[in-house]
């Protein structure tokens, strides 16, 4: 008796194992990247995985002399290097480059087998070590290109990311905050303590821990966005309070309202020519390859984009319970999907500071720069790269997007950076952030394409 239970025990666990690796099998995309850009109609059908793909580039960092590829008409350099993890950067009116070095909170991270996989996950992707914790400044004095100054220009932060100039008052936002710092032009150096303006829910495991900041046209409002704190709300909606949003706070009054919803994780924002605010965000996992896409959107007052129960303007995930249909109907679809799982981060506008287009020829002078931070969970991978979203006035010109730098990825399909944010300097130079490389690098027009 006890040798036939025996037995049977060990056939279940065969088929156990032999269903766990089944389900843990990758999925495979069966659309091209390019099906899933622009004005989108109809999406695949989900393939809902227990266990998401795992198909994370190795972070290898850059060979002596290597670098990304620009496309045609184009050049990439240096600007700077030997940083910590640059996120986001920030160009000061006198040209002085602010760039935050951070990483996730030592303290955040999710337990049990998703606090094993997300380790994992970080780890392969150079996302792992301590928070420098601190915003660096950048100086080009003599306008060859490269920062020939260094140094530190706020420390003692927590995983700062966001920044923003308004008057002479320097805001930061914290994992856990936003910052008001004096700023004189030309120093580089702020000792003062930030005073702090608002806490920001940065309660663990914050898995989405970075929080944008923009100052309005005007410089009455900050615009902050904050990631949620989860996949698809899965560990219960408590720990998603002003989360999967982006945040409008006026200066004067000192009142903050919730501005657009129902974003996963919004990263960059900027102001288009026409005056409005779009912002790049990351959908969910857990779908398959071909879902969902990771889009630009327009945000306008009130805006409500689905998440977690809805995606792309009315698809329902059905891993959400209660599944609350009739909210469908008040949800916007996106204006132009960014292929799914590509991380886009950094967006910034060709109509920024600088002329952006005498830097880097008239096929950049409509449109917005997006930095594809690049995927962890699509077989093929996808992003790696900085692209442009060509505009025709207010809104997508073509339901494609073109190449700006590539070659992140090396033969072998390691990392060797991973771009993340994006700035317009000055002169119109773009400015990307490299957090794998430790990189700021500067794209400008070929050389021989620029007109005597």
């Amino acid at each position: 008796m006890w040798k036939h239970i025996r037995n049977l025990s060990i056939i279940a666990i065969v088929l156990l194992l032999a269903l766990g690796f089944y389900l843990s099998q990758p999925d495979v995309a069966q659309l091209p990247e390019e099906k899933l850009i622009g004005k989108i109609d109809v999406l695949p059908v989900a393939r809902t995985q227990l266990i998401p793909t795992m198909n994370v580039a190795e972070a290898t960092g850059w060979a002596d002399n290597k670098m990304p590829v620009a496309a045609s008409g184009l050049q990439v350099s240096r600007f700077a290097d030997g940083l910590d993890h640059p996120r986001a950067i920030y160009v000061l009116p006198n040209g002085d480059v602010l760039v935050a070095e951070a990483n996730r909170p030592g303290d955040s991270g999710s337990g049990g087998i998703e606090g094993v996989v997300s380790k994992y996950l970080m780890n392969k992707g150079g996302a792992s070590g301590e928070s420098a914790n601190r915003i660096t400044i950048l100086r080009d004095a003599n306008d060859d290109g490269i920062a020939e100054m260094k140094g530190e220009f706020i420390t003692g932060l927590n995983s700062p990311f966001g920044m923003a100039l308004i008057k002479d008052t320097l805001y930061v936002a914290n994992t856990d905050g936003v910052l008001a710092f004096p700023y004189v032009e030309g120093d580089t150096k702020i000792t003062a303590a930030g005073k702090k303006l608002f806490d920001l829910n940065a309660d663990g495991p914050n898995p989405h821990w970075t929080r944008n900041l923009l100052a309005s046209p005007d410089g009455t409002k900050l615009y902050i966005a904050v990631g949620s704190n989860s996949n698809i709300g899965e560990n219960g909606m408590d720990i998603e309070r002003g989360r999967a949003q982006v945040l409008e706070y006026d200066i004067e009054s000192r009142k903050m309202r919730t501005f657009a919803y129902g974003l996963r994780n919004p990263v960059g924002m900027d102001f288009s020519a026409s005056g409005d605010l779009w912002a790049v965000v990351n959908e969910r996992d857990g779908l398959g390859s071909d879902l969902v896409p990771d889009y630009l959107a327009k945000l306008r007052s009130g805006d409500d984009f689905g998440w977690p129960h809805h995606y792309w303007g009315g698809y329902t995930d059905t891993r959400v319970k209660p599944l609350e249909e009739e909210s469908r109907q008040y949800e916007r679809r996106p204006e132009f999907a960014l292929a799914p799982h590509t991380a886009p981060l950094g967006l910034v506008f060709a109509n920024g500071a600088g002329d952006t287009a005498a830097k880097l020829g008239s096929a950049f002078a409509d449109g917005a720069f997006v930095a594809r931070h690049g995927s962890w969970n699509r077989d093929p991978k996808s992003g790696y790269d900085v692209v442009f979203v060509k505009f025709n006035g207010a809104q997508p010109a073509e339901n494609k997007v073109f190449d700006v730098l590539t070659g992140f990825l090396d033969k072998e399909e390691n990392a060797q950076g991973r771009p993340t944010m994006l700035a317009i300097a000055k002169d119109g130079a773009l400015l990307v952030t490299d957090d794998v490389g430790n990189i700021v690098w500067r794209v400008t027009q070929a050389k021989a394409t620029v007109a005597e």
